[in-house]
């Protein structure tokens, strides 16, 4: 019997990973038939690595978004992570995958692929992307199949060279009456899982991850039963391209979390509420979740702290390393629900399941403050914007070309976050970038240096995501948005980070121009500094810029008083009241003491000063990480401006915050705070000398 092959689109657009700028046909160029057989440093002194994929026909039936596209992506990323332009070869079957690696016409197989025993003796394995198992699946109007002797009498359709097919050969030996039928070479897993839902074909086999996914999107799909034990689905490579293999397998080791936590397990609610803990997967900025002078604090956070105990449920945030990860993580088992301010994709186009909105936002494009020029859309031509390529602003620029408009796209690194991006703005690194609104209004909340120009979108929602599956937890999270968006706590917690933008401040009020008069606290102000033989018009510059001289400012992470210090801090060096002036200086001149004091190890008294504003800003933990990594990259770890100030926002980067003892740190914004304090405190001596 031979299946007829339904035409399709290969090559569709990867919502919630990423949305594809360019059409399905461009990556259907003739592929270079050159024999080559490199390991990796040939690779990288070539400049380009090719991927091995099957190439299918190329019309036609409706398509989810499989874990195939994820994988796909994630060699894109691979190879601008190494500098590499990825290239994609495509082979006529899936049988001629081995032999094309083999005879030098590929580099990696990324193709779902399981690694076998049988494919182990041919070819090399990287560590593996995911680990699924192989089901049984039948169309739900069918008899359904709970042990292998219920498959007598059915007929199987799997292809030969795929990994199914020494499981169904086994058993259509043990049950002769299992009428095994080879699919063509050319058709894929979902192609079969297609044609079950659809009544054409009996019984497939497929991992339980494929159709999870697919069923979101062919609903007569039915998993009947569990075929055997886990098995890797991994990148397929050359046995003698050891160095390759080992560089793919540091690549996969960072999609999964550093101590290869065992509690690996995708359950629906009533599971969840049997391991006591709701896992959400996250990102590690601003927005989302973050660690502020000990307090983990951020908006996704504070929404899901509260989701969790109104379930009666203990709350873990898992940090992933790329927004990808956010998405292969849930899949594979290692978290319940993303919350990371993910754009809810068109509806046509999802992989997983998205909640109800619980935020809106618009795109804006981004510029630096002193450009005043930038208006409107036909001012970007000529102009050219970062974005991360798998961020959704990825496609919005695209369409901004496909608009006419000559604008130029360039890639960030993927573990850079929106707020890197604009810090990069703000210091020439890049002309323009397409920031979330309520990204940018944070960002405006302490800086200066950067404006938004204009809205590129209209107003897009933000939803959680689930795997399809875990309908329970899907509802029971739209439930809670039901419930408190719009509400009280809803609005307190996004007025808490988003509702105090800045309005830009000038270095010295008139009232210091017209009286000298540096601040209302200038005699409490110049005790305490003496005190603790500090300059007391630096303290004045600093107190400006934690408060405005307001003594009963609060910060949205509960910093209190002119000095901006925590209660439990304050507490700790035996100070209460906060908002009585002299004790909020008291306390904030001898906490900048004691941090000055630890930094005994910096010999300039005026470098010493710029360190212990920073650390009182970042925490001296985190600067200290920076002073090391100056070190390392060759710059004086002993000064700030010019040699730490210039490579601190590096430990943004989770690829380089990872190495460090305190991770991630927001370090431009220390940057930014001793830079305007050290401006500011300029400003007013030159006044006080008057």
């Amino acid at each position: 019997m031979e299946l007829e092959l339904m035409p399709r689109c290969r090559w569709t657009v990867a919502v919630l990973v990423v949305v594809f700028a360019a059409a399905c046909a461009s990556d259907r160029g003739a592929p270079r038939q050159e024999r080559f057989t490199g390991d990796f440093d040939a690779i990288r002194e070539r400049g380009r690595i090719r991927f091995l994929a099957p190439s299918i026909s190329t019309t036609g039936i409706p398509r989810g978004r499989t874990p195939l596209q994820a994988e796909r992506r994630l060699a894109g990323f691979f190879a601008e992570l190494r500098g590499l332009e990825p290239e994609w070869v495509w082979v006529e079957e899936y049988s001629d995958l081995i032999p094309a690696l083999q005879d030098g016409r590929g580099d990696v197989i990324v193709a779902n692929y399981t690694a076998t025993p049988e494919r182990r003796e041919r070819i090399e394995f990287s560590a593996p992307f995911v680990r699924v198992r192989e089901v049984i699946v039948s169309n739900i109007n069918s008899a359904p199949i709970a042990t292998s002797a219920d498959l007598e009498n059915r007929t199987i359709s799997v292809r030969r060279s795929s990994a199914f097919w020494s499981t169904v050969d086994s058993l259509a030996r043990e049950f002769p009456s299992i009428n095994l039928i080879p699919a063509p070479e050319t058709s894929d897993t979902e192609e079969l899982l297609y044609r079950v839902s659809q009544g054409d074909l009996d019984v497939t086999v497929a991992d339980d991850l494929m159709v999870q996914v697919v069923r979101s999107y062919l609903p007569k799909l039915r998993i009947d039963m569990e075929l055997g034990a886990e098995r890797d689905i991994a990148w397929g490579v050359r046995p003698d391209n050891t160095s390759l293999r080992d560089t793919l397998d540091a690549f996969m080791a960072q999609l999964r979390p550093e101590d290869d936590r065992p509690d690996r397990y995708v359950a629906d609610l009533p599971g969840i509420r049997e391991h006591k803990v709701l896992r959400v997967l996250t990102r590690n900025n601003p927005t989302s979740y973050f660690v502020w002078r000990g307090h983990i604090l951020g908006f996704e956070h504070d929404l899901m702290a509260n989701f969790a105990k109104s379930q009666g449920l203990k709350v873990e945030f898992v940090v992933a390393p790329t927004r990808v990860a956010l998405f292969t993580w849930l899949l594979d088992g290692l978290g319940d629900v993303v919350a990371a301010g993910i754009t809810i994709a068109d509806t046509t186009e999802r992989l997983l399941s998205y909640t109800r909105s619980y935020n809106r936002v618009v795109e804006m494009i981004v510029t630096d403050s002193a450009d005043t020029a930038l208006t409107e859309l036909a001012d970007l031509a000529g102009r050219t914007i970062a974005v991360r390529f798998s961020s959704v602003h990825w496609a919005t620029a695209a369409r901004l070309q496909q608009q006419g408009i000559d604008v130029k796209v360039v890639q960030v690194p993927e573990d850079m976050e929106t707020e890197g991006i604009l810090h990069g703005v703000a210091t020439g690194e890049y002309d323009l970038a397409i920031a979330d609104s309520h990204i940018l209004d944070m960002e405006l909340t302490w800086r200066d240096d950067i404006r938004g120009a204009f809205a590129v979108t209209d107003t897009v929602d933000h939803g959680w995501i689930t795997r399809p599956g875990d309908t329970e937890l899907h509802d029971a999270l739209n439930a809670y948005l039901d419930s408190v968006v719009r509400g009280e706590f809803y609005n307190i917690t996004k007025r808490k980070y988003f509702g105090n933008p800045r309005s830009s401040r000038s270095y010295v009020t008139d009232r210091t121009t017209r009286t000298g008069v540096l601040s209302p606290y200038d005699d409490l102000i110049r005790s305490y500094s003496a005190r603790y033989d500090f300059d007391w018009i630096l303290i004045t510059a600093q107190m400006y810029e934690e408060s405005k001289f307001n003594p009963t400012a609060r910060s949205f992470a509960g910093a209190v008083g002119l000095m901006q210090l925590m209660p439990q801090t304050a507490k700790g060096f035996g100070f209460d009241s906060l908002e009585v002036p002299a004790v909020s200086i008291h306390a904030g001149t001898q906490y900048l003491r004691h941090v000055w004091n630890l930094l005994d190890d910096v010999p300039d008294d005026t470098e010493r000063m710029w360190f212990a504003l920073a650390s009182y800003n970042a925490g001296l933990g985190h600067i200290n990480d920076a002073r090391r990594l100056a070190e390392q990259e060759g710059l004086d770890p002993n000064v700030w401006f010019g040699n730490v100030a210039e490579i601190a926002p590096l430990l943004q980067r989770r690829s380089i915050h990872r190495q460090f003892q305190y991770g991630y740190c927001r370090c431009n914004e220390p940057v930014a705070y001793v830079r305007k304090i050290r401006n500011r405190h300029r400003a007013y001596a030159e006044v006080e000398s008057r």
